[in-house]
């Protein structure tokens, strides 16, 4: 069996990896996602006039909800205790799109992208929810780490 496989154990059978030995460190993770859709959406969630309601304030309190489950949903991820989850909005007119960005922070033996992961595509899920109701031709996409920090594997930045 490849050792370099560190969530298989040497029968092959899938585990859980032990962290109990790294150091507790800051740790920090970017991640977007993005949402593009019709004009007539668009000028609705910029005005805030859709059917279901605020749709960015509610796609935030999903986004920062979800990141606190993530470990429920990936099942070899660890629990990790959040520090900070913030999930941010940037309408961009010229191609009727909101970019998410959320950002996940913590002090733990393991590092936090799969909570920012998570944040940005609940968020652009709820979005599509609460959007559906006027177009349901949006597309989420441009799902990538941005940034993370901390670590025994350092920083990692992502071209712009």
């Amino acid at each position: 069996m490849n050792n370099d496989l560190t969530h298989l154990n040497e029968d092959g059978s899938v585990h859980m990896v032990d962290v109990g030995e790294k150091p507790q460190t800051e740790r920090r993770a970017v991640f977007q996602s993005r949402v593009r859709m019709g004009k007539v959406l668009f000028e609705k969630l910029e005005q805030s006039a859709l059917p279901k309601g605020d749709a960015l304030n509610t796609a935030r309190i999903a986004g920062i909800q979800a990141a606190k489950r993530t470990a429920h949903l990936i099942p070899l991820c660890h629990p990790v205790f959040l520090t900070s989850i913030e999930v941010r909005f940037e309408l961009e007119k010229e191609t009727h799109s909101v970019r998410i960005e959320a950002e996940a922070r913590t002090v733990s033996a393991t590092g936090v992208e799969m909570e920012a992961l998570v944040a940005a595509q609940t968020a652009a899920m709820t979005l599509y929810d609460m959007g559906k109701a006027v177009e349901r031709g949006m597309v989420i996409t441009d799902s990538r780490l941005l940034h993370k920090s901390g670590g025994k594997s350092g920083t990692y930045q992502a071209e712009k």
